[in-house]
């Protein structure tokens, strides 16, 4: 008698890595249990309480020696015009270093504006400039608007470099989540197009796979501060109904890319509990494997964006020193 195998598959069971016991009751806070959902009918609302919940620069710079400057630059070529913030050291000495900024927020949401303490800190402790681009968001601007608005941005803050006073030999582009996703994108097509030489790509638990294939995007479905449902929203946004198909850019999504040579130094970093950790650990590999240089920490017990929900965590403070460093020895010292 033959025997019919069985269309179902067996049920495959992804165990999550667990938080630290230290922070995980700050979820509870971080992520309350009528958080709504991702959808296209709640995201302008978070949109607004997004913005209401990060002030403006120059409020949280307050007295701090940086100058702040509001800026709108040109945008890609037939689209609108871009919105900067430019945090300055007043006490420069010659061109700094630049960070060029791209905020996080699923490609849905989020501001520039909650970056500025991130920026601020950086620019005092290192005496950088940096420079905070807006983006179109999705999915009302799906991709390229974002990706395009980034690299504008990008080619205007180098080609602007003796005006804002900054060095366009040593810029490092960066963000964390979407933002770290997008400036991964940005670090690729700069190496296409014969763009700026960037000096590195600092990657905050950047979002750069949209197949949501891996363990670990399957590990943290309802958990966590970002979920794989609130990951599957934002690739949709972002690529409606091509995500996941063979149509996707790597500058829409960077794991896709074939060829991870000749990129600038990469600085990696992701929680071990989140469910970007395994794209984000294959990027660093594909890095090495073409010989390139890429710097990866994987923060045992971290969550999604945990140094900014939680950074008195002693992991958090690591986590900023160890990026500092890596920051001195790509851009190094001040005024050189």
């Amino acid at each position: 008698m033959s025997h019919r195998p069985t269309t179902e598959e067996p049920a495959v069971t992804h165990t999550p890595v667990p938080f630290d016991p230290e922070i995980e009751p700050a979820l509870a806070r971080i992520v309350p249990p009528d958080a709504p959902p991702f959808t296209p009918e709640t995201i302008p609302a978070m949109r607004q309480a997004m913005a209401a919940m990060f002030p403006a620069a120059a409020e949280v710079v307050g007295d701090a020696p940086v100058d702040v400057v509001e800026r709108t630059i040109p945008g890609p070529e037939g689209a609108p015009d871009l919105e900067v913030t430019i945090l300055s050291p007043r006490a420069a000495d010659g061109p700094a270093p630049c960070l060029y900024n791209i905020h996080g927020g699923g490609m849905m949401v989020g501001h520039r504006n909650m970056d500025v303490p991130r920026l601020l800190d950086l620019v005092l402790e290192l005496g950088v400039v940096a420079v905070n681009v807006e983006y179109r968001l999705a999915p009302e601007h799906p991709h390229p608007a974002p990706v395009e608005d980034c690299y504008a941005g990008l080619v205007w803050t180098v080609e602007h470099a003796a005006e804002l006073g900054v060095d366009p030999d040593r810029v490092v582009v960066m963000g964390g989540s979407a933002g770290g996703g997008l400036s991964a994108a940005v670090a690729l097509m700069a190496r296409d197009r014969g763009g700026p030489a960037l000096a590195g790509q600092l990657l905050l638990c950047p979002m750069i796979d949209d197949t949501n294939t891996t363990v670990a995007s399957h590990q943290y479905r309802g958990l966590g501060t970002w979920t794989r449902e609130s990951n599957e929203a934002g690739w949709r946004s972002l690529l409606g109904d091509a995500v996941g198909t063979d149509a996707v850019s790597p500058y829409a999504a960077p794991a896709r890319a074939t060829d991870l040579s000749g990129l600038p130094p990469a600085f990696i970093e992701v929680g071990s509990a989140e469910p970007f950790r395994d794209e984000d650990t294959q990027y660093a590999l594909r890095i090495w494997a073409t010989g390139g240089q890429a710097e990866l920490h994987v923060w045992s017990g971290a969550f999604h964006g945990f140094d900014m929900y939680v950074p008195e965590w002693h992991v958090s403070r690591t986590a900023l020193e160890t990026r500092n460093s890596w920051l001195r020895r790509v851009l190094g010292p001040v005024g050189a």
